[in-house]
């Protein structure tokens, strides 16, 4: 078993990442498939609920800030299809901030279904010890106490379990309270290197948890990352959503237009140009259904075309 004690950094930037759910869906994967272990302290947990709220706006910002660059530079330098790609930058903004606002959800979920561990008197007697003898994370003139427990915990963690089969791993970002000073960074604070050796790991932000989780699940975690990027698709471009809708449309109308003229002998001139546009856009034998399940198979997606357009879900005039 895999056990991790990830620190609220690595969530924080892991949800920030554009390709988090790389990361974030192998360790759910995995985690209910019990090939490995998420330790959560409520500390963990409520700090990236209490830092959420900004880290998503940050995120959210940061998209918007990107395209408006683009549509400035495109307005500015004229570019002839400016306003084309205006509009889809349009488009595109909502999803894409769905979707990165989708790895906060994820990550939350996550922590919530966690092996939750929690400090007793011990851990709270142990953080007065290092505090006293200024040793990392309280090495520095800071409040680091938060840090301490959580190191405190990540020890009874590596001394619980030993053996080549029960590796374990401690992932932080935060370099000031847990990294070597002045030196590599990838490296535990002298203070703290006791806890790590053969099967205790310290990750460096979230590159180097991706190191150590490759390096010790190997293809189970590499394949299912691979998975993620292989069915992740773009979102359809505004063009080919207004295309769709006026394929459907047209077919509508002229199955519409068919069925009139059936019912009311002598209308035949009436729209006959349009039919005859439309006959020749995509040949005669193509443009009527089958059956009524197709006919009203062709109305379902026009509904759901306008819908993602604006209109509402009933609009089916033509």
């Amino acid at each position: 078993m895999l056990r991790l004690l990830i620190d609220t950094s690595v969530w924080l930037d892991m949800a920030k990442r554009r390709d988090g759910q790389k990361i974030i869906v192998p360790l759910r994967v995995l985690f209910f498939q019990k090939r490995l272990e998420i330790l959560t302290p409520s500390l963990i947990l409520d700090e990236f609920e209490r830092n959420r709220p900004r880290a998503e706006e940050s995120v959210s910002t940061s998209i918007r800030d990107r395209f408006k660059a683009i549509r400035q530079d495109l307005q500015e330098y004229g570019e002839s299809r400016g306003g084309e790609w205006i509009d889809e930058m349009v488009h595109l903004i909502p999803h894409i901030s769905a979707r990165a606002l989708q790895n906060f959800s994820e990550i939350s979920a996550l922590l919530q279904s966690a092996t939750r561990v929690e400090p007793d008197q011990s851990h709270y007697e142990a953080v007065v010890r290092r505090g006293l003898d200024k040793k990392a994370p309280l090495h520095l003139n800071k409040n680091s106490v938060a840090d301490a427990l959580l190191i405190e915990l990540y020890a009874t963690t590596a001394r619980a379990v030993e053996g080549e089969a029960n590796q374990r791993v401690f992932a932080t970002s935060n370099y000031q309270d847990f990294s070597a000073p002045n030196g590599d960074r990838r490296k535990p604070h002298p203070d703290l290197a006791h806890l790590f050796h053969e099967h205790s790991h310290y990750a460096y932000e979230v590159s180097g948890l991706v190191n150590v989780l490759t390096e010790l699940l190997g293809n189970a975690y590499t394949e299912l990352a691979e998975e993620v990027d292989f069915l992740q698709e773009d979102t359809r471009s505004l063009i080919d959503i207004l295309e769709a809708e006026e394929e459907y449309f047209d077919r509508i109308w002229y199955t519409r237009s068919i069925t009139h003229i059936s019912k009311n002998p002598g209308a035949e001139d009436a729209g006959k140009k349009a039919r005859e546009r439309l006959e020749e856009k995509y040949g005669r034998d193509n443009l009527l259904p089958e059956s009524d399940w197709e006919f009203g198979y062709w109305n379902g997606k026009l509904a759901a075309l306008r819908w993602v357009l604006g209109s509402e879900w009933d609009f089916l005039d033509t």
